[in-house]
């Protein structure tokens, strides 16, 4: 699921109040709060529709450590779950545990309404992830914990691959750019061989940061934007190339609904999370009726030679900085997150938020493919005006001028760092 920044953090209430007291000493898995009687826990619908009893055990095992501590749980869809909780940090009765979409964070940490946390009270945080990392940690210091985290991955036909005479999964750029062209002359120009939305900036920052390039880059405290740099422009072409020789839908559309148009049978080949090829494939998606048992995730190659750079999403832990109980809420995330937890969440399919479990899935042939996809990994620029940038659509608008042929790659590119360097600084 895509977790955008949320806009609504700025509410004044809650920035005076968080302010006033975002100077404490106490930090989450500290004393603060260690003999705390109740505690309340924020999460998603995820968690209540799909993995309730890892929340069980981790309230079994705060319990047993805490005789008599209440545990109360909230839980809350994607969509409202950001204003219900501005509104409730303007207060003193804030929850002591939030789940946070790994790009909900930046915001939140810059206006100080988490508690930092000592990374090394939890579970293999010397092996998190980086992507997931990144988007706890703003100015050097930690004010999160991984949760769980999720790839992206190549999906194709194979029964369209195999019509057009491609007998293996590509395993380099120079493999898959051949069998799409087998297939696009196959199926001709009413047909997307890959069906790639063009204001997708996920994929398209992949080719980016594939080619050595990079949003934005920082110096001296400062960032400044970097998608005009010659490695971003070679990213950028690249990205350009398959928008016009293999894209031949909507080229002003984004990926939202990208695994329904995959499902009506016009496209031979995604680059999304890796939910939505089976997404596509279920009954009311799919309208050919033939994707059933055709379709096949693999590892995207990318120009480099290398495996492209997946943007890393997911979602993380935090305790708010006005929470009375930062310790118990820190043990509780532990619990909740830790080794065992992790254990759970990759058996409900979820990638864990580390390096060491996530090797042990690339000896499963059900999980091999996500696994490898999310080892080599990008995130947003950890910049206090970053949540600015992406409301704007910077990234969109630019890709959008680009794919459509309204601007010159490397125009399109300066004006979007021209943009960006207008606001990524800004707190």
């Amino acid at each position: 699921m895509k977790r955008k920044l949320i806009a609504a953090i700025g509410i004044a209430g809650m920035m005076v109040s968080i302010a006033a007291c975002g100077d404490s000493d106490d930090k989450a898995g500290g004393s603060a709060g260690a003999d705390a009687k109740e505690l309340t826990v924020w999460l998603t619908v995820d968690a209540q529709n799909n993995w309730p009893e890892l929340v069980k055990a981790a309230d079994a095992t705060v319990k047993k450590k805490h005789p008599g501590i209440k545990i109360k749980h909230e839980y809350y869809g994607w969509p409202d779950k950001n204003a219900k909780l501005d509104a409730v940090l303007a207060t003193d009765k804030v929850p002591d545990v939030v789940e946070m979409g790994n790009t909900e964070m930046l915001g939140y940490m810059v206006k100080g309404a988490f508690a930092p946390v000592d990374p090394a009270k939890f579970d293999n945080s010397d092996a998190w992830l980086d992507g997931l990392k990144d988007s706890v940690t703003y100015e050097g210091k930690t004010y999160g914990v991984p949760y769980y985290a999720g790839g992206r991955v190549a999906n194709w036909r194979k029964d369209v691959a195999k019509s057009a005479g491609v007998k293996s999964t590509p395993k380099t750029y120079e493999e898959l750019t051949a069998a799409l062209d087998k297939i696009q002359k196959k199926q001709g120009d009413k047909f997307s061989a890959w069906y790639q939305p063009t204001r997708d900036w996920y994929a398209a920052m992949s080719f980016v940061y594939d080619a050595g390039g990079s949003i934005a880059v920082e110096s001296g405290g400062e960032w400044k934007a970097n998608l005009s740099s010659p490695e971003s422009i070679k990213g950028l072409e690249e990205f350009k190339s398959v928008i016009d020789k293999y894209m031949h839908g909507d080229k002003t559309k984004d990926e939202s609904d990208r695994y329904i148009v995959y499902g009506q049978g016009k496209s031979g080949m995604i680059f999304g999370a890796a939910w939505e090829g089976a997404t596509s494939e279920v009954p009311e998606n799919d309208k050919t009726g033939k994707l059933k048992g055709n379709l096949e995730n693999f590892v995207l190659p990318g120009p480099s030679g290398k495996n492209i750079p997946v943007f890393l999403g997911g979602s993380d832990l935090a305790v708010p900085v006005k929470s009375d109980a930062q310790a118990v809420a820190a043990e509780w995330i532990n619990a909740f997150a830790g080794s065992s937890g992790q254990k759970g969440l990759i058996e409900k399919g979820n990638l864990p938020n580390n390096k060491t479990d996530l090797a042990t899935l690339k000896s499963d042939p059900a999980t091999v493919v996500p696994a490898t996809a999310a080892e080599s990994n990008w995130f947003v620029p950890m910049a206090p005006g970053w949540g600015q940038v992406e409301k704007a659509q910077i990234l969109q608008t630019m890709l959008q001028d680009i794919g459509t042929g309204k601007k010159s790659v490397e125009a399109a590119a300066k004006e979007a760092d021209a943009a960006i360097d207008k606001v990524i600084n800004t707190k």
